[in-house]
């Protein structure tokens, strides 16, 4: 793609349609992720393509549930690594708990792949400077991340086949998961083993929103930074959540851009 002005309404949006092309050409995603990369623009269009103030509580209460975690994990399908990747990591350095990398289309080559590529990251944000706010010793945090994914060793109860399959010491162990993904099926079985569930999910409707424990409605880059920001800070305590208000706010914003076209 050429270059693109930094004065063009969308171009964050058309950088991100990029990487998923080069992503899927490349082999790191299924040929499915464009589709669904498509139909969570179409939900953004009418968010407004910005995080709303409903979207930044519900990242302030994931926040403050992952850092109230036994055993937090985040778990992550091959479009939020494109995406999001590199404040993932940085959120999971914070946190200092696991990343699974955990697909719906599993093959051992696309694990492979998107291992890789997030130890690689690693080692690239290991060198960085520091987030602001942060203190201590940010390249031993980083390194210090675990990425998991490639054995599936563990089990998720209440699925069956291919989807059931998880990481022992990620998924299957953790207390409280944060799942970037649309995944309605998984998402009840988690909720079903008494495990919190936290989403990233542009559609309000969707079965993984109703489902989850926290919705985050909102792109997942943009939310991924501010997770990073609200995670450093650590200001809030878990709240009394109220998960349909927060869907319901998410319709109302919907309905208010559609009615201005």
């Amino acid at each position: 793609m050429g270059n693109i002005p930094d004065s063009h309404p969308r171009k964050a949006s058309l950088l991100s349609r990029q990487r998923i092309v080069d992503a899927t050409k490349d082999g790191f995603l299924a040929d499915s992720a464009m589709i669904a990369h498509g139909r969570g623009e179409a939900f953004d269009y009418l968010l407004g393509e910005k995080t709303s103030d409903s979207a930044k509580l519900a990242i302030k209460e994931v926040a403050a549930r992952l850092i109230a975690a036994k055993k937090p994990v985040i778990s992550v399908n091959g479009n939020t690594v494109v995406l999001a990747g590199k404040n993932i990591i940085r959120v999971a350095a914070v946190l200092n708990c696991p990343i699974e990398v955990n697909i719906y289309y599993r093959t051992e080559d696309r694990m492979e792949k998107l291992n890789s590529f997030l130890e690689k990251q690693k080692e690239l944000l290991s060198q960085e400077n520091s987030p602001e706010g942060w203190k201590g010793d940010w390249s031993s945090a980083v390194m210090s991340v675990k990425i998991l994914g490639k054995v599936g060793d563990g089990r998720i109860e209440g699925l069956d086949g291919p989807r059931s399959v998880c990481s022992a010491e990620g998924i299957e162990r953790a207390d409280v998961i944060l799942v970037p993904l649309e995944d309605g099926d998984r998402c009840e079985a988690l909720v079903n083993l008494g495990k919190q569930v936290l989403v990233v999910d542009l559609n309000p409707l969707s079965r993984t929103a109703k489902m989850a424990t926290v919705t985050i409605v909102d792109e997942i880059s943009r939310a991924a930074e501010l997770l990073l920001e609200y995670t450093i800070k650590n200001d809030q305590m878990p709240t009394k959540w109220n998960n349909n208000g927060i869907l319901n706010e998410a319709l109302e914003i919907i309905a208010k851009n559609s009615r201005t076209i």
